[in-house]
């Protein structure tokens, strides 16, 4: 029997080991990631408002890694500087609508009845039209803008997390240990912070983590449609959008920010979905 299931041991830790290798990579660039859009301004060689007619549309070069765009500002300057816009502004929305959209799948587990089904017609509602259809005509109705940009995202997103908070509260409410808390006299506060919120805040904190990346595409897209940062602040999709005619001549202008959406979403990405195998029970058997 120990002969059997040895093997079977040692490929689970290899496995175990593997993940947290992966966790550890990807976790580090993504706090890399952050720092570096932290102290962006620090980090800039040049500064990203700084106008030079003279190096107009500069290819790239030595003293301008990213040339730079049709006002003479350093691209790599505002690429960098356009990170604390991207990245921070999409942290913001993903906290936003995971904190909000449990905090109503809670209520509605626990409530029942009619205020149940009140927030989830409503969440249905709000499920019921494309996603980034709905977020655009509420950016447009609102006059765009970052802030309008996210208020417009996390209008159509917080009903993801409150149905998935309410599914696993309804779950727990079955269990025995859910049962015998409620026979100790423990309150309904009581119960949530210490036995609703940890259980649920695994499938919650995975799903975020998946939603970092589309967020960020979602923002950027917004913002090259105009509806979200407004020039010159530095945004890498409204820096595609106020460059994208240049893309045939001055290619560099363009591709700068928009690989910077590209491995930004790679690594948030990667990040999600290794914390989702990590917390996943079959690998942690």
């Amino acid at each position: 029997m120990s002969q059997a299931i040895t093997p079977t041991i040692r490929v689970q830790n290899v496995r175990q080991n593997r993940l947290q290798r992966k966790l550890w990579f990807f976790g580090g660039l993504a706090i890399l990631l952050i720092l570096a859009s932290f102290f962006s301004d620090y980090l800039c060689p040049y500064d990203p408002y700084l106008q030079d007619m003279s190096l107009t549309k500069a290819a790239p070069s030595a003293e301008h890694l990213l040339g730079t765009d049709r006002y003479g500002r350093d691209m790599l300057s505002r690429v960098i500087a356009g990170s604390k816009t991207s990245i921070f502004s999409t942290l913001l929305l993903v906290s936003f609508i995971a904190v909000f959209g449990s905090i109503i799948g809670i209520i509605c587990a626990w409530a029942g009845k009619w205020v149940d089904t009140l927030l989830m017609r409503l969440s249905d509602m709000f499920l019921a039209f494309p996603g980034l259809v709905f977020a655009l005509a509420v950016a447009a109705v609102l006059g765009g803008g970052v802030h309008n940009a996210i208020f417009a995202l996390a209008a159509i997103s917080w009903p993801k997390y409150a149905r998935l908070a309410r599914s696993q509260t309804l779950a727990l409410q079955s269990s025995a240990f859910m049962q015998a808390a409620k026979m100790a006299g423990s309150g309904t506060c009581k119960i949530i912070r210490k036995h609703v919120l940890p259980n649920i805040a695994g499938p919650i904190l995975v799903t975020a983590m998946l939603d970092i990346g589309t967020m960020m595409m979602e923002l950027a897209g917004l913002s090259f449609l105009g509806l979200g940062a407004k020039p010159p602040i530095p945004e890498w999709g409204s820096m595609m959008s106020d460059t994208r005619n240049l893309l045939p001549t001055q290619p560099w202008v363009t591709l700068s920010p928009g690989f910077a959406i590209f491995f930004s979403v790679m690594i948030f990405n990667l990040l999600g979905d290794t914390v989702r195998d990590y917390l996943d029970p079959k690998n942690r058997k």
